[in-house]
């Protein structure tokens, strides 16, 4: 299904295209999603261009996904979806823009789609053209990469809270270490597909701003590529940040999970240690032999009792003193 928006007033009027032959001829941006054959065929009539397959569009190389053809510049950048739910992933958007207007074609719900239709729908201005709705679109992609950096940044700050809480505070309650080091993997994974995104856009904003140089575009757009540019590299820096810091945590991790099994692990080689003298102890006097005068003594069996306890206090005594325990 697709889009046809057309200015109205002070807004952009969203069309539901039924009727693959109406098209409006003063559309400015045309948004495809799961497109089918006869609706890439329209879109193609109306705008004069070609629009990419699925496959076209899953393609690595910079040549395939930022190229110009036939006076229409395409650009496919990777953004992301569902970034607020346990399984987020990216998805390739394509946008082709030519002739002051804008196509965008996805196979998926990318959420600054929607806050730049309900932006655009409230207020824009009558000359509004493609040029300036792909501004607000990639506008609004960094933004949104922005806002699931710093939620990403705050939920590994208290999850570094978690592994480093005073040991005071972990008494009471069994720490959910399986719990954190999940939470810790999707952390590094939401960050992964951020910084991946970012570049993509990084070089989405990098191609318009090279071929804009031919083209007659505002100052204040100029000035926005810029800035868009800056973001970007702000936003890559900090995601390398992030993704350094979610290893440092993940170490950490790792750290105090050895360091809790090594203490399970001393102590019962500390209980070994401390009940082997009283096992030695009953297991002289265990043996059948027929001469043991020990074996006749009417206060043998609670000095044996007094024996075994000593054995026992005694090494435990000498590692408290050397603070082993």
């Amino acid at each position: 299904m697709f889009w046809a928006f057309v200015p109205s007033e002070a807004s952009l009027k969203k069309a539901v295209i039924e009727d693959l032959t109406a098209l409006p001829d003063n559309s400015v941006w045309i948004d495809l999603v799961n497109p089918t054959a006869a609706e890439d065929k329209a879109v193609e009539r109306l705008a004069g261009i070609a629009i990419p397959t699925r496959e076209d569009m899953q393609e690595i190389e910079i040549s395939s996904r930022l190229y110009m053809e036939n006076g229409a510049r395409y650009m496919t950048a990777t953004l992301m979806c569902h970034s607020d739910t346990d399984m987020p992933r990216t998805t390739a958007v394509t946008f082709i823009l030519g002739d002051h207007r804008l196509v965008t074609v996805r196979y998926d719900l990318p959420k600054p789609f929607a806050l730049v239709e309900a932006k655009l729908a409230r207020s824009c201005t009558p000359s509004i053209t493609g040029e300036m709705v792909l501004m607000e679109l990639l506008d609004a992609v960094i933004d949104r990469c922005a806002d699931i950096l710093e939620r990403c940044g705050a939920e590994i700050d208290q999850v570094s809270h978690d592994i480093f809480e005073p040991e005071s505070e972990r008494h009471g309650h069994a720490k959910q270490y399986s719990q954190i080091l999940i939470s810790i993997g999707r952390k590094g994974d939401l960050t992964s597909k951020v910084r991946e995104s970012l570049v993509s856009i990084g070089r989405v904003v990098t191609f318009l701003s090279a071929v804009v140089e031919g083209v007659k575009w505002s100052k204040d757009m100029r000035e926005q590529l810029k800035t868009m540019q800056r973001d970007v590299a702000s936003l890559t820096d900090h995601a390398s940040y992030l993704s350094s810091k979610i290893t440092f945590v993940l170490d950490a991790m790792l750290g105090v999970v050895n360091l809790e099994q090594n203490n399970i692990i001393k102590l019962f080689s500390v209980m070994a240690v401390v009940l082997m003298p009283p096992t030695l102890i009953a297991s002289v006097y265990g043996m059948n032999f027929k001469v043991m005068p020990e074996l006749e003594w009417v206060h043998g069996y609670p000095m044996a009792l007094v024996m075994m306890l000593i054995a026992a206090i005694v090494p435990y005594w000498i590692f408290k003193f050397k603070k082993w325990l």
